[in-house]
């Protein structure tokens, strides 16, 4: 416990020495980002779990060499931008050992606010190893630059489907060739959840109704409105008994909020082009509403974790959750 405490602050103090190369890096990354999203069409905010996932590949806390491989080649990502933001982290680990709580992998204990993006990491990476055994269609929905399916081993009997906008799949299956990463056994699917019935092009690009399937369904129901996420739900509620779907969401309390995070939260997404839209009811106990809504179309819900505290005066701000069909 002492040796790690040493470890941590001498992993901090190197990173504040630094961090005005982090700062110059990120400032450098944003830019560039804004300019090239708005013109390609892809989701500026898929690329923040693609981040996270290479930064723990570069740590050696969870390996996934796709994702290492394919932020360094993402249009919106300039080399010198992340050379400067990740170098510091990466110095000050290999001086230290010590890994910031951020990318620790699994992630363990509460889980706050501004490290949504990496437990979820370990939640959907359980869920993959729990369900791959026995149902073999594998369906990631606002798949964006996830690499989860790149990682099954080269033998599992596993169909696999990415749903995602035109744009954001054109860019990651040219990057993918780019960088040498085989995506032969993923099958692509092009469709806006917002314009487009996505399950009947899935249909149409081989997914078998009749079979059961693991829908993983990350960081995405935040940025639909309502409509759009209850008839998601109703969607794959339509396929195989045994089919199951997992997804992390925020309640109302990030919509309303007057907290400085969640006002920057806001902010920052409306600025990508990507505003929050959705959450489920806050109101205590949150789980309760969850599952009515998933009762009401055609989903039970299985597993559920609730993200912040309910209290008398607090509301839970999200949570992780796993529904099946019944």
């Amino acid at each position: 416990m002492i040796r790690e405490s040493i470890a941590a602050t001498a992993y901090y103090l190197i990173s504040i020495v630094l961090f005005p190369i982090t700062l110059l890096g990120y400032l450098i990354w944003v830019a560039k980002g804004l300019l090239t999203w708005s013109k390609s069409g892809v989701s500026g905010t898929a690329q923040g779990p693609l981040t996270v996932r290479a930064a723990m590949h570069n740590l050696g806390v969870r390996q996934d060499e796709a994702a290492g491989r394919l932020l360094l080649a993402l249009p919106g990502v300039p080399r010198s931008g992340l050379r400067l933001v990740s170098a510091p982290t990466l110095l000050a680990h290999h001086l230290t050992g010590y890994v910031p709580r951020a990318f620790r992998y699994p992630f363990e204990g509460e889980i706050p606010r501004q490290y949504e993006a990496s437990a979820r990491v370990t939640f959907f990476d359980g869920v993959v190893d729990k369900y791959l055994d026995e149902i073999t269609q594998f369906v990631v929905l606002g798949a964006g630059f996830d690499t989860r399916p790149y990682r099954l081993s080269k033998g599992a009997q596993v169909k696999s489907f990415e749903v995602d906008t035109p744009g954001t799949l054109a860019v990651k299956r040219e990057t993918l060739a780019k960088v040498g990463v085989d995506a032969i056994g993923v099958t692509f699917v092009a469709a806006d959840f917002e314009k487009e019935d996505w399950l009947e092009r899935l249909l149409g690009a081989g997914f078998d109704t009749s079979q059961p399937a693991l829908f993983i369904w990350e960081g995405v129901t935040m940025y639909l409105d309502r409509q759009v996420v209850e008839d998601t739900f109703r969607k794959i509620a339509r396929v195989a008994k045994g089919s199951v779907v997992a997804f992390d969401y925020f309640t109302t309390e990030a919509l309303t909020s007057t907290a400085l995070y969640w006002r920057y939260a806001r902010a920052a997404t409306s600025a990508a082009g990507e505003p929050l839209k959705f959450g489920f009811d806050s109101t205590p106990p949150s789980r309760e509403h969850l599952s009515r809504l998933l009762q009401s179309c055609g989903l039970s819900l299985v597993e559920q974790r609730t993200l912040g505290q309910e209290t008398a005066g607090k509301r839970a701000w999200g949570g992780f959750a796993i529904a099946a069909v019944q």
